[in-house]
């Protein structure tokens, strides 16, 4: 069988047996903020195991497209390495809603495996709960007598809590849960050794297939465990490996899940994929990387048809991370120095067409960013290697000079044998400079190595042998915070940093850099700490009615409320039986506003979101009686504000559909009460022209006060064929909401609040147009009130030039000729300037005084700049040798000190204008530094440059 012809057999199965086959939830998880993407089958049914709302249908099963690649489900570094991790994967579920429960799941497992997929039963192992006694949990007896009816008792097993009681989290529906695993070794092999064994046991050819899981309890804050009010079934099955064994290969990756993949990566690199390579085999690392391109592009291909673009934070970040390592194994071990992976993108659409057609329907939008990002990352990985080689050279040079002071003997003074400080020794820094302040000894810049070792070996307690062979691994070890700072700055894979610090005879601190990215994340983890208690349900209710499309008051009593602390700050979340608040959703902010009470006790509500499906409503406080009746009453000025820029968003996603060509595409956006942001697919920056267009269509609509119609409950299938506009990763339901404003112009699935006519946006206006990533624009814009006091100001604005330009009749021309006089002024003052500073060059040169050895010049000049004291200092260079120059000027009321030495002083004398430019400035209440040859300083204090002549003479006596 086919991937395709497995995949359709359980969904046909399932079906058979009364379940509603249902499509995969988008990859990116909104409206629940505990999960940044779907890492479960269930994920998209946690409201109904919640209790949060009703199920549609008593039983589903489906496809869902999962990620785990971060929190406690983080596969990512096995990806590649082992024969059946994977970033993003398939998991075949089938779900119970209340209905049927350990029998039928159990039975219906079986018989789909045996007798439609034809798997060996004596392969076949299950696993069921043994029990836990500080729980006060029994063993899954009934499960175990379900399983003894189709497996022999040998072939059940007992699992642990940790591999077989399944928890959605640390609170929320959790149970039992039966696994069942396939044994994949040779008969030979399983006769020397039963696979009962090893399930579980991590052996790669014994892997889990399925698990059911038995959902019978919740999870309280206190870790409690209360009964659920009904028992749900949630099961999965990792598609790649139920493919992998039923087509018989060692491997998911020798599946046709992924050989097409890996045989294209093959073929345009040139290299052979040797799928029974093991490490320390020279085509390990080609295999590996092989298999790390044909998962990756997957997660970051679906990721980014479902909305998620790759950014420097949250999932976006995720989502970099996992093609930057793609893009990081493609480089280093296929040698593909132009950007490939993108190729990818075409041939995995054409293999999920049907199946995911999100990214078949998008496949040229999502190429073109995963390009954007490889080249983006290639320069990095180039600027990262140029600066690791920097390091590594630096290193070398400071090791040779450590070798060359023990072979001659030359152990006199601890200062020699130190250590670049990460202070003195940055990234950005060329390694080379700081190979040099070593030699100079600067202690400002150095920390010394332990001196008692020194003296140990001076006392001859150790050898010098010794000494330096313990020594050794020290002056060949790249520090931890350095190479980790590279890691974290400029995005070089500590890996790769590893790989080539050991092929230049190097080590890497890999101690101290765990203590760094430790640290990063301990301070990532306290920046979004949030600690939520247990619901206090004051009302059973399953539902929330949502009243806001028709009021903006109602009558409501709370049915649940909450504690949450985050930041040191607490609040409360409070749910209502009925409210007129829209809950954050689809780009549009949460409504604010006020709970009323009939003692007059007024609450407000600072923000609501929606939870898993549950409007939650965001206060400070709790009213003194919770049970009593409140009237919510949404702050109705703020809501008109936000409606005028949410349906103005509509009719600017139109006008650009006109305008820019029908690829353009909604990829994010951002509705609130002072302005809208619309982010869309489009490849070109947005000419003034083009802005100009859109922005007299949307316009224009405004004007002909085209009145809103809203379509309820209108069937998801009916609305697509209407030629409705829907965006990719939106999950939408059986029924959708339809908002049209003219059949033949502006048509959207949408849940937010709109304005009855186009006529009340009054006016629109666009302020930005920028780009935010690869392929996507970002608009920015105002309506009404905003609109009208933004022209007003531009319009003030350009009154006031025109008075300050003596109102001309062409102001364009005006100031192009002001800008002219400007640039023309500005060249005369730089010739002046340089003609100054050549007349001051003959002058200072003439007042050189011959100090031991020096041409000792100290100055003050008045020149307008640091540039062109910079310039004259070197003109000085040029024309007196063995020159000390120290210059001293006041610009603008700031002091400014240079200081010049001749390349030959620094070395015949050890003299360092960087070290000297320090003292100096601390006259001027300063600081500053530079190179041995040439520094600068500044200050605060004017008066004290006669002293920083003064004080100049003093180094060179």
């Amino acid at each position: 069988m086919t991937a395709n012809q497995i995949r359709q057999a359980f969904l046909d199965f399932f079906a058979s047996k009364g379940h509603t086959i249902v499509p995969s939830a988008p990859i990116i998880v909104k409206n629940d903020p505990t999960l940044m993407f779907t890492n479960a089958g269930m994920n998209q049914f946690k409201d109904i195991f919640l209790g949060e709302a009703p199920a549609k249908s008593p039983r589903v099963a489906d496809t869902q497209r999962c990620l785990r690649v971060s929190g406690k489900h983080n596969d990512l570094e096995e990806v590649g390495i082992d024969t059946y991790h994977h970033t993003m994967f398939e998991m075949l579920g089938n779900w119970s809603f209340g209905d049927y429960f350990k029998k039928e799941a159990i039975a219906w497992s079986w018989e789909l495996l045996t007798e439609v997929y034809k798997i060996d039963k004596s392969r076949l192992y299950v696993t069921i709960f043994e029990g836990d006694e500080k729980e006060g949990l029994p063993k899954d007896q009934e499960a175990y007598d379900f399983w003894k009816l189709v497996v022999p008792e040998d072939h059940i097993l007992l699992g642990n809590k940790k591999d077989n009681f399944w928890e959605m989290g640390e609170t929320g529906p959790c149970g039992p849960c039966s696994e069942i695993h396939y044994d994949n070794r040779s008969d030979a092999e399983r006769s020397k050794v039963s696979g009962a064994t090893l399930v579980n046991a991590d052996d790669p050819q014994v892997i889990e297939i399925w698990n059911n899981v038995f959902m019978q309890f919740n999870r309280l804050k206190n870790g409690s465990l209360q009964p659920l009010p009904a028992q749900h079934v949630d099961t999965g099955m990792g598609f790649e490996r139920l493919v992998r064994v039923i087509q018989g290969k060692q491997s998911n990756y020798d599946s046709d899940v992924f050989s097409n993949t890996i045989d294209f990566i093959a073929q345009k690199s040139g290299k052979k994929y040797n799928a029974a390579a093991v490490p320390g085999d020279v085509d390990w690392n080609v295999a590996v990387a092989m298999r790390v391109l044909a998962d990756h592009i997957r997660a970051v291909s679906f990721a980014i048809a479902d909305g998620q673009l790759p950014s420097n934070n949250k999932a976006g970040y995720v989502i970099r991370r996992i093609l930057r390592r793609a893009v990081r194994y493609s480089y280093q071990y296929l040698e593909f120095k132009e950007p490939f992976i993108n190729q990818l993108v075409p041939l995995l659409a054409e293999q999920f067409k049907g199946v995911f057609d999100e990214l078949y329907n998008q496949k040229d939008f999502v190429q073109r960013v995963v390009f954007e990002e490889e080249v983006s990352f290639l320069r990095t990985l180039d600027r990262g290697l140029i600066t690791l080689n920097d390091i590594i050279i630096g290193l070398t040079k400071y090791y040779d000079y450590v070798l060359n002071a023990y072979n001659n003997k030359d152990l006199f003074s601890a200062k020699e044998w130190v250590r670049p400080s990460k202070e003195g020794f940055k990234i950005n820094d060329h390694a080379y400079a700081v190979a040099m302040l070593a030699l100079e000894q600067n202690e400002n810049d150095l920390i010394n190595f332990n001196k008692n070792d020194i003296v140990e070996i001076l006392n001859g307690k150790t050898s010098s042998e010794e000494a330096f062979a313990s020594l050794f691994k020290f002056f060949k070890t790249i520090p931890g915070d350095i190479a980790f700072e590279l890691y974290d700055t400029s995005g070089f894979p500590i890996d790769l940093t590893d790989l080539i610090a050991r092929e230049n005879g190097f080590t890497i601190d890999m101690e101290s850099f765990e203590v760094e990215l430790q640290a990063q994340k301990t301070r990532s983890r306290a920046a979004s700490a949030i600690d939520t208690q247990d619901w206090v349900v004051l009302k059973d209710d399953e539902t929330v009615e949502f009243t806001g499309y028709d009021e903006t008051e109602t009558i409501a009593h709370i049915v649940k409320y909450r504690k949450v602390t985050a930041k040191g700050k607490e609040q409360y979340q409070v749910v209502l039986d009925k409210t007129p608040f829209y809950a954050e959703s689809g780009g549009q902010v949460g409504d604010t506003g006020e709970l009323v009470f009939p003692d007059g006790e007024v609450i407000d509500v600072t923000d609501t979101k929606k939870e898993n499906g549950l409007i939650v409503h965001f206060v400070d406080k709790l009213p003194d009686d919770i049970d009593d009746a409140l009237t919510a009453i949404v702050d109705r000025q703020r809501r008109e504000n936000i409606m005028n820029n949410h349906s103005a968003t509509h009719l600017l996603h139109a006008a650009m559909k006109q305008v820019l060509g029908s690829h353009v595409n909604q990829k994010g956006s951002l509705v609130n009460a002072e302005y809208l942001r619309f982010d869309f697919s489009h490849f070109a920056k947005v000419t003034d022209e083009e802005l100009a267009q859109i922005e007299s269509i949307v316009n224009e609509k405004v004007r002909e006060n085209i009145p809103l119609k809203e379509e309820r409950d209108v069937a998801y299938d009916v609305a697509i064929s209407s030629g409705v506009t829907a965006l990719f990763g939106e999950k939408y339901g059986d029924f959708v909401r339809v908002i049209t404003f003219d059949e033949k112009f502006s048509k959207e699935l949408c849940g937010g609040t709109h304005i009855p006519a186009t006529g009340h946006i009054g006016f629109f206006k666009i302020i930005a147009e920028s780009a935010v990533a690869a392929g996507v624009r970002r608009i920015e814009a105002i309506t009404g009130i905003a609109a009208e006091l933004y022209i007003n100001n531009q319009v003030r604005l350009v009154n006031q030039v025109k008075e300050l330009l003596k109102n001309p009749q062409d102001i364009s021309k005006s100031i192009e000729s002001l800008l002219d006089e400007n640039t023309r002024l500005k060249k005369e003052i730089e010739k002046t300037i340089l003609e100054k500073s050549s007349g001051l060059k003959t002058e200072l040169a003439q007042k050189a005084e011959q100090i031991n050895g020096v041409n000792f010049i100290a100055q003050k000049v008045e020149l307008p700049n640091a540039d062109a004291i910079k310039n004259l200092a070197y003109q000085l260079k040029d024309i007196v040798s063995d020159l000390f120059l120290v210059l001293a000027a006041n610009i603008d009321g700031k002091p400014n000190i240079t200081v010049m030495i001749a390349e030959n002083l620094v070395k015949e004398k050890g003299l360092h204008a960087g070290n000297i430019v320090k003292e100096l400035a601390k006259e001027v209440k300063g600081g500053g530094g530079g190179q041995p040859f040439f520094a600068t300083a500044g200050g605060s204090d004017v008066s004290g440059l006669d002293n920083v002549l003064v004080k100049a003479r003093t180094f060179i006596k």
